[in-house]
């Protein structure tokens, strides 16, 4: 079975129509009821108790009356069998005798729980992220599961914990992606939630990371360690640059002919340039006042 649109047409028209006739149907028994008790007619009275019976049935026509609110879809049941559903907002007719179930149609969204978990690399983590989502399919939420919110948040929790267990919390390889790459990582959460909930008729809209953090125990050492990879990554980046002054310098020096430096003088002025580039403190320079070699 799949979803289809149920049997529905104005309420209003067949609203007026019921009211009519069993204010009608209801007024000849009631007249043949007391005809029958004076005069002891049973013609009437079989008039009367058939009145009796078509304002049952319209009665029992009225409980088809059914209010759809808008963004919200009627499952429609009889006595157990799916007849259809109605999407549509209004004040409709349909079958009568039948239950009918509520299904919110409305864009939803729910912060799941701060979960602790180990990253790829076995660092404890803990993460936490926001899904919304909508019904798109009443029948398969109705139906296919036993409470839809329950299961997206089950599923969403799941995926979560599985999204942490295949990225690391860093990724110190730039071919790998880290639970930090906040556009990667959501999109790769919102297609695996999408793949877990269609089976609920539920869309998932977006998926995103709102908490991301060491564990407590290890957070400390984890913020010496990313104080020391960035301490190396900006001393590399000064090294290299460095590097290219200094060689920058020695050959503007032997393009110009300013002066000729043996091997010798060469490294010691390599040597002072990279302390004086390369030096997380002010320098203090010594004036050489002799000559070059003195």
């Amino acid at each position: 079975m799949k979803l289809r649109a149920a049997f529905h047409i104005n309420g209003f028209p067949v609203l007026v129509g019921l009211v009519a006739l069993i204010l009608a149907f209801g007024a000849a028994s009631a007249v043949g009821y007391a005809q029958a008790a004076d005069q002891d007619n049973k013609l009437a009275l079989a008039g009367a108790i058939a009145g009796t019976l078509v304002v049952v049935v319209l009665v029992g026509i009225g409980t088809g009356l059914v209010v759809v609110n808008p963004n919200e879809a009627k499952v429609i049941q009889f006595f157990g069998r799916y007849v259809g559903s109605i999407s549509e907002p209004g004040f409709f007719a349909t079958l009568p005798l039948t239950d009918r179930k509520s299904i919110s149609l409305r864009v939803r969204n729910f912060e799941t729980q701060k979960l602790k978990v180990n990253d790829a690399d076995g660092n404890p983590v803990e993460i936490a992220a926001v899904v919304v989502y909508r019904v798109v399919d009443s029948f398969k939420a109705a139906f296919a599961v036993d409470d839809y919110e329950v299961y997206v948040e089950t599923q969403s929790e799941a995926a979560v914990r599985h999204l942490a267990t295949s990225h690391p919390y860093d990724a110190h390889d730039p071919q790998r992606t880290s639970l930090r790459d906040g556009a990667e990582v959501a999109g790769e959460l919102t297609a695996e939630l999408r793949d877990r909930t269609d089976l609920a008729g539920i869309e998932v809209i977006e998926a995103r990371i709102t908490h991301l953090a060491y564990a407590p125990e290890i957070a400390q050492a984890m913020l010496v360690r990313q104080q020391a990879a960035q301490v190396v990554a900006a001393r590399t980046t000064i090294v290299e640059g460095a590097v290219g002054m200094v060689g920058l310098a020695l050959d503007r020096l032997a393009e110009q002919g300013v002066v000729e430096l043996d091997e010798e003088r060469k490294a010691a002025m390599v040597s002072n340039l990279l302390v004086v580039l390369c030096g997380d403190r002010a320098t203090q320079p010594v004036v050489n006042a002799g000559t070059l070699y003195s």
